[in-house]
């Protein structure tokens, strides 16, 4: 009797806890509004639906990270206080608290999309392993807002005119690049950034063209060189102990939509990229932003060498040093899942 009690108890503690699971709502905190149409057309409506887009019973409670008033550059210490279930990482920003997670995305490495989506591919399981053992996170998938390229508000024909300019950046990477022009490097948040170039307070800024054609950097500039120094990579994390939590079958089903879910965005960041740098510079087609008459500066061979060069004079040394104070097998870790895709031993 005593053994049939013990089985019924333990039967309906399991059913009790797989209600549970099935009628969970997750918190999420996702990217700022300001970043512009990959949050406001892909990623709101994705965690919105989260239920019909994982096949799952499991709601999403989402606000972006500006609504929400949390800063971009706190997302690791938000996903791993379990103050939010799902938090987006901007890994330039988070990378001042874990510099191994700019490894995919130092200046020089991912410029353009088919290179960095090998790099991410490489890079991704010892990210997840990195994200679990540290932060408390379950890795869900990554993507890029795009090729990060130059505005000014003074003329310039190529790079070595940012002689002297303060330029807005937003790592220590590309501070180090700038600096290596004779720029001045100036770290400003995405969103304060388009009242310090109508102030002022910098001549030039760095970021994708889609997101500063929603953020309207082109009324405040009017050169736009579409060189691509960085390709800004955004991560979606989930709590480790929300994501075990789950059942097997649950996971599975979010693991696929969020595979899903990360093609399609890494496909539209592409279209985004493309159309708003014809956008910024008022030719057509122009379909996703609004249309403005920034001055296209060409891009040099010579520039694009300068770049390239950048990832072993001045990004890689750079990153390795500050990563591996914080984390003795950074460096190594590096050279041995991307060395072998960019040709670097």
């Amino acid at each position: 009797m005593k053994i049939l009690k013990f089985v019924l108890c333990a039967t309906a503690l399991g059913l009790a806890l797989g209600a549970q699971a099935q009628n969970l709502k997750l918190r999420a905190a996702g990217n700022l509004v300001a970043t512009g149409l990959i949050q406001q057309t892909r990623e709101q409506p994705f965690f919105e639906n989260f239920a019909k887009n994982t096949g799952t019973s499991i709601d999403v409670d989402y606000k972006p990270m500006d609504v929400l008033g949390v800063k971009d550059a706190d997302g690791l210490r938000v996903l791993k206080s379990g103050l939010f279930d799902i938090v987006t990482l901007r890994l330039a920003q988070v990378s001042r608290d874990e510099p191994f997670f700019l490894g995919p995305d130092i200046v020089g490495l991912s410029t353009d999309y088919d290179t960095a989506r090998k790099v991410v591919d490489a890079y991704r399981e010892v990210f997840d392993k990195r994200l679990q053992d540290r932060y408390g996170g379950k890795l869900l998938g990554i993507y890029p807002f795009g090729p990060q390229v130059v505005f000014c508000k003074t003329p310039i024909k190529g790079l070595a005119d940012l002689k002297g300019l303060k330029v807005r950046v937003y790592d220590q990477s590309l501070a180090k690049f700038i600096e290596k022009l004779g720029g001045i490097p100036v770290t400003i948040s995405f969103g304060e950034t388009q009242q310090a170039l109508e102030r002022g307070v910098t001549d030039c800024a760095i970021t994708g063209p889609s997101s500063a054609n929603s953020a309207g950097w082109p009324e405040v500039t009017t050169h736009f060189m579409p060189i691509g120094f960085q390709i800004a990579l955004n991560a979606y994390a989930i709590n480790l102990g929300k994501w075990k939590a789950l059942t097997p079958e649950q996971r599975s089903k979010i693991t696929d939509a969020f595979k899903k879910y990360e093609g399609e965005v890494w496909a539209y960041s592409r279209e985004l990229f493309e159309d708003a740098s014809r956008c910024n510079v008022g030719k057509e087609p122009c379909k996703t932003g609004k249309k403005y008459a920034m001055k296209d500066v060409p891009v040099k061979a010579t520039d694009i060498q300068l770049v390239h060069d950048a990832l072993n004079t001045v990004a890689l040394p750079t990153w390795s040093e500050l990563c591996d104070k914080s984390y003795d097998k950074c460096s190594a870790i590096w050279k041995q899942v991307v060395g072998p895709v960019v040709g670097i031993k």
